[in-house]
């Protein structure tokens, strides 16, 4: 099967039109990048030609292909390019002279270092915005430390909040912080091209990965700072609303249980048959029921487990009360309400087949995003972005042969 990746022109969504460099690895820049892409952008991904992004041997793999680069990658046109050399640097340029947006996540000074800094880029093209994504910023005492989004979930606070109350700070099997600094990220390039047509030109975004998830994480600093208030681990429960735990059923399941309204929280206790602790005191707001939460936990939970999983779920809906089994990826792949909002979708890989991945992140009624593809092969689209650009082949062959390619 061909692997050429369909014209910039062909693609659809609101984005269309603009032009994203994508020179970012592991993971916020990327995949910032992949979520302009999804709704029309076109993307280039500008890797090393010997150090392509890590993401490409992250995780399992299928004939020596990586299966995470084939999400990450999705909607992007590759190429290789060694900034570090004066040809390089000069083809960036170029680049940049076309795009309307870059992304990278190099320490602070590296772009400088190559001669590739904002000065030089915003003289290539003073409407270019910059997407700027580190661990720490481009400023402060930590500015030039490596970090990952690791570090940013030890850093926000969220593991000091995360686990059980007699156990460890726990860290999350996934790049959380990544991720929400890329939603951040895909967010501000927005922002920032909003600005653009305020004012004529373009901007830098400085995005530290330590700082969005602080923001998700809500009014932390507010209380600690009005209150003196840290909030302390507490598992599954919640320190402002109770029942709100995952309970086995009789069957072994897990299904998770919400309160946060008061008037779902009156129904599970009129569901689970202890409607005598709706008229507690306490019941009628979520701090007090949260300081109550062992009692509640210990109703809830008795009586699921008294029931299969199938039963629970079915008299929950018929009580209008909120529960939902918790799911693996296998669990996920065959729900039908996934399934009914195309939320695990099927693309037609050159190199694999078909191959399931998640959709686009939301849906538009008139102008809606769309997989075009799968992350390509390394370097696969070097020559067409740089024939587009206007390089002749010489020139081309000259770039390879100096090793910027």
């Amino acid at each position: 099967m061909s692997t050429a990746a369909p014209a910039p022109a062909a693609a659809p969504g609101p984005l269309r039109g603009l032009r994203v460099l994508d020179l970012a690895t592991l993971f916020a820049g990327p995949l910032a990048a992949t979520l302009l892409g999804d709704f029309g952008a076109e993307v280039v991904k500008v890797e090393h030609p010997g150090r392509p992004d890590p993401s490409r041997g992250h995780g399992p793999a299928k004939d020596g292909i990586g299966l995470w680069w084939k999400l990450l990658g999705r909607n992007k046109r590759t190429m290789t390019l060694d900034l570090s050399t004066p040809g390089g640097r000069d083809t960036l340029l170029r680049l940049a002279g076309t795009a309307d947006v870059v992304i990278e996540n190099f320490r602070p000074g590296t772009l400088e270092k190559w001669g590739l800094g904002w000065p030089e880029l915003s003289a290539a093209n003073p409407r270019l915005v910059l997407a700027r994504v580190t661990a720490f910023g481009q400023q402060g005492p930590y500015a030039g430390r490596p970090g990952f989004g690791t570090l940013a979930e030890a850093m926000s606070g969220f593991a000091a909040i995360t686990g059980e109350p007699a156990g460890p700070p726990t860290l999350p099997p996934f790049g959380l912080a990544d991720s929400i600094a890329a939603l951040t990220c895909a967010y501000a390039v927005m922002t920032a091209l909003a600005g653009r047509e305020l004012t004529g030109h373009g901007q830098v975004v400085d995005l530290a990965i330590i700082e969005p998830i602080l923001t998700v994480l809500g009014p932390h600093p507010l209380w600690y700072d009005q209150l003196g208030y840290v909030q302390p681990r507490t598992g599954n429960r919640s320190t402002n609303n109770a029942p709100r735990n995952t309970y086995r059923s009789a069957d072994g399941r897990w299904l998770a249980v919400s309160t946060s309204a008061q008037s779902i929280a009156e129904r599970v206790m009129r569901l689970v048959g202890r409607p005598e602790l709706i008229a507690e005191p306490w019941f009628a707001n979520g701090s007090g029921r949260a300081a109550h939460a062992h009692l509640l936990d210990e109703a809830v939970g008795d009586w699921i487990a008294r029931h299969k999983a199938e039963e629970v779920v079915a008299l929950f809906e018929d009580a209008e009360a909120a529960v939902a089994l918790v799911y693996d990826v296998r669990d996920v792949m065959a729900d039908p309400q996934f399934a009914a909002l195309d939320t695990v979708t099927e693309v037609e890989d050159p190199e694999l087949g078909p191959i399931r991945m998640q959709n686009v992140l939301f849906r538009l009624s008139e102008t809606p995003g769309a997989i075009r593809w799968a992350g390509r092969p390394h370097g696969a689209d070097t020559d067409a972005v740089l024939t587009e650009l206007g390089l002749t082949r010489a020139e081309i062959d000259a770039l390879r042969t100096e090793g910027a390619l």
